[in-house]
């Protein structure tokens, strides 16, 4: 799956849970998101692309979802 794809999809997940008012709760959200509905293959494109090339491209609430929860995406 192109990368790019997958970045947009996540900063959507980010935009819409950004409407939260509790920050982490957002970050939650974010993360259980990606662990319930994005499949082992399309989260480990993630996590590689943001080892290699960072997390600017990501929305804040996306990046501190993967800060936060990267072994449970990993898995």
């Amino acid at each position: 799956m192109d990368v790019h794809n997958l970045i947009h999809m996540a900063n959507r997940i980010g935009e819409f849970f950004q409407a939260m008012p509790d920050r982490q709760e957002a970050i939650d959200g974010v993360a259980t998101h990606l662990r319930k509905f994005w499949e082992p293959r399309m989260r480990r494109e993630m996590l590689a692309h943001v080892d290699a090339a960072g997390a600017q491209e990501l929305h804040p609430l996306v990046a501190a979802a993967i800060e936060s929860r990267r072994e449970q995406l990993a898995a």
